[in-house]
């Protein structure tokens, strides 16, 4: 099989890439290994930080990419440093992607605050992340973009002093090459899954940590460092306490996403009063967002399956809980901090600028997390542990100095002793996504270990994230979007 340019990765940023490659005259060719198209995108969150959007000039807010570009520092961990160039790329690009979206028939509600941004710039889709990959799915094909799904690529192909193709497995295809005529594109997604990438960039307790997306091997990032390319930031990684999965999707997931469907839809939350914008959120806020670190440091704590306290429950990531059994954890707390986080500002979960969720949503919409009970004994009955471990684990933390299974005294928090007793669980650690991606260019090109282009190879997404810091909410996926139509272009216009 033949093509101008090759993707491989069938997630937000290969389908970009794709219909970027396609939209500037390439024949393209689009692997991906699964059976569906979606990658990361389809399990995010699903925002998009954009600046100059039509969604802020009905609010009045006048806002440029220059202000965009120096707001993105402002979330930074200061450990790290930046890309500043690729920094620029995003920022005065992602304006006009999010006009393609839009055009491709994706919507958006919005836009929403999120500090330290220092103006509204977050946009959120309709009805969820899923509807990314439906319109851009839809583009594709309608543009012509060759599709090939359950096809996973093993290696690249070099001829000739550069990237000439894909060798690829699919059924009984085992070894069969795509050839690329002007480039090949990399936009596989992170390592998250890998665990001896995470082990041998991360540690251990991250490489045994489960990844919200359990197809992110790192196969685009393997594939660019066989050829000589490096990685960047590679010990970098979002991940920490999350609620699991509800056993049935809130019906949000189910909503279909066809713009005759949601414009009117995103109308009506414009307009509808806030208490039923919060309803039609409180689903998704239940379902998918972290618990607040608030109620850690207010003095909730974590208790393993057998009712122990076992780390330090304010870290950023509880890496201990990796070791619990089955790597689950319950957050344990009394009624005066259970009374205190059923309203603003202390709230369970949050999606920034759209809704919290507070302690009685929780037991309205996630019964399955939601525990009480009048003592603490009844508590871990409820729970199936065993009483006399959890009332010890109270007890100890109770104590000034008290401690119990190498985990970090109380000090200035609150004893846990007010009836009734409180558990929200159950929760793992989750890797979300990982940060290290392929050194490239602002053409997005590979680069190699002396800094220059590996010919006929560009890198999008997680892939080419080259150092770029993207902290901050819809800056990954303004990122897959940004770069991955930028990379189809540029190798589109390759030797064209």
């Amino acid at each position: 099989m033949q093509a101008d340019v090759v993707v491989v990765g069938g997630g937000g940023a290969g389908l970009a890439a794709a219909i970027g490659a396609r939209q500037a005259g390439a024949d393209v060719v689009l692997l991906e290994k699964n059976p569906i198209l979606g990658g990361t995108t389809a399990r995010s969150v699903g925002s998009i930080s954009a600046t100059g959007t039509a969604h802020q000039r009905r609010h009045g807010i006048a806002d440029t990419p220059e202000e965009h570009y120096r707001d993105m520092p402002l979330f930074a961990d200061g450990k790290h440093p930046d890309n500043d160039e690729l920094r620029r790329v995003l920022t005065d690009n992602v304006p006009e992607t999010f006009r393609w979206l839009g055009a491709a028939g994706v919507e958006f509600f919005g836009p929403s605050e999120e500090p330290p941004h220092t103006k509204p710039r977050m946009h959120n889709v309709l009805p969820n992340s899923r509807a990314y990959i439906f319109h851009l799915e839809n583009t594709a094909r309608r543009l012509g973009v060759r599709i090939l799904t359950q096809a996973r690529a093993r290696r690249l192909v070099t001829s000739g002093g550069r990237v000439s193709g894909v060798e690829l497995d699919r059924g009984a295809a085992a070894g069969a090459v795509v050839e690329a005529g002007r480039g090949v594109i990399l936009a596989a997604g992170d390592y998250a899954a890998n665990v001896e990438m995470k082990r041998a960039l991360i540690g251990e307790a991250v490489a045994i940590t489960e990844p919200t997306n359990p197809t992110s091997t790192g196969d685009g990032i393997r594939m660019g460092l066989e050829l000589g390319g490096s990685i960047i930031n590679g010990e970098r990684y979002s991940g920490g306490i999350r609620f699991v999965a509800p056993t049935k999707p809130s019906w949000l997931t189910g909503l279909p996403p066809s713009r005759w469907l949601m414009r009117p839809a995103g109308l009506a939350l414009r307009r509808a009063p806030s208490a039923l914008v919060r309803k039609f959120l409180m689903g998704f806020l239940t379902t998918v967002l972290v618990p607040s670190a608030r109620l850690f440091s207010d003095g909730a704590i974590l208790v393993n399956a057998n009712g122990e306290r076992f780390a330090e429950e304010r870290q950023k990531m509880v890496a201990e809980l990796a070791y619990q059994p089955s790597g689950v954890a319950y957050i344990v707390f009394d009624g005066a901090l259970g009374e205190r986080f059923m309203r603003w500002p202390n709230f369970i979960s949050t999606a920034p600028g759209i809704a919290y969720a507070y302690l009685d949503d929780y037991e309205r919409n996630r019964p399955d997390l939601f525990h009480r009970a009048r003592s603490v004994e009844a508590l871990a009955r409820d729970l199936g542990m065993d009483p006399s471990h959890l009332s010890a684990t109270l007890s100890a933390y109770n104590e000034t100095a008290g401690t119990l299974a190498g985990a970090s005294p109380r000090g200035d928090r609150p004893a846990l002793a007010a009836p009734p007793y409180y558990a929200l669980g159950p929760v793992k650690n989750f890797i979300n996504f990982t940060d290290g991606g392929l050194a490239v260019n602002t053409r997005l090109q590979v680069l190699d270990q002396a800094g220059a282009p590996i010919a006929g190879l560009y890198a999008a997404g997680s892939n080419g994230q080259g150092g770029l810091l993207l902290d901050g909410h819809g800056h990954h996926l303004g990122w897959a979007f940004t770069s991955g139509r930028l990379a189809g272009a540029y190798a589109a216009a390759n030797g064209a």
